[in-house]
């Protein structure tokens, strides 16, 4: 079985590269030419209003949908080819939407469940930098993930998938349905992944804060890609929001 690992190709190129992507449930197509960069150490938020395919863009990298056209390519190599376990070893993390924790293991057992070694790039995260991350986590340590508040759930989520030490991590609505002090909390979780240089691929609904952290925004609409840009840009351009986004 062939692995993503030895000499990178095409090193000029982004570290997360979509072209022309094309994803189906069955017979029902639900991305349309998707392109999407992301660069080592960027932020970049993808929008859109509910079932407008953000999250199946998500399966799609991940290997949990199969392309029907197009490619995804990482630090310049196809993915197409890979099974979704191979491709979380390549470097990619994924907070799923839902959180999806471990319900009948601790929280250490959960965060040391996936945990692999550092790869050759990028920040390096143990079980103390999660715990000090998230003090509460230190507190539940030996606690189920069941018997956990939705806000230590996602933190639970957040940390199992930084274990992983990725290159590259994916955050799929990680502040929905959590009260003002968490997301606060997870955002200034985000904040910090960046500011240690770790790319980031966000999903959510609240676009203040996304504004502030994201360096780029990608909308999009029926699974195509409708706009492209900065932050400042998307700032100057209010029925964009209101079109597309709804907020």
């Amino acid at each position: 079985m062939t692995e993503l690992s030895g000499p990178d190709a095409g090193r000029a190129e982004p570290l997360l590269c979509l072209r022309r992507v094309e994803t189906a449930y069955g017979t029902s197509q639900a991305l349309f030419g998707v392109d999407l960069d992301i660069h080592a150490g960027e932020c970049v938020a993808l929008l859109g209003r509910n079932g407008m395919g953000k999250s199946t863009t998500v399966k799609t990298i991940m290997g949990l949908l199969r392309l029907r056209g197009g490619d995804v390519r990482w630090r310049g190599r196809s993915l197409r080819q890979f099974g979704a376990h191979q491709i979380a070893r390549a470097g990619l993390g994924l907070v799923p939407e839902g959180r999806r924790v471990f319900p009948n293991l601790s929280v250490r057992e959960n965060l040391l469940a996936t945990a692999r070694g550092p790869s050759r790039r990028g920040p390096c995260w143990s079980l103390d930098d999660i715990y000090g991350m998230f003090p509460r986590l230190r507190e539940r340590e030996q606690n189920l993930g069941c018997h956990l508040s939705g806000g230590e759930q996602q933190m639970l989520a957040i940390g199992r998938a930084l274990m992983t030490n990725p290159e590259l991590l994916i955050l799929d609505e990680a502040t929905e349905g959590l009260a003002p002090l968490v997301r606060g909390d997870i955002w200034r979780c985000i904040e910090l992944l960046k500011r240690r240089g770790l790319a980031l691929l966000v999903i959510d609904k609240n676009l203040g804060p996304l504004l502030r952290v994201a360096d780029r925004h990608y909308i999009l609409e029926k699974g195509m890609v409708v706009w492209r840009g900065t932050s400042q840009a998307l700032q100057a351009r209010p029925e964009l929001v209101r079109d597309y986004i709804g907020m």
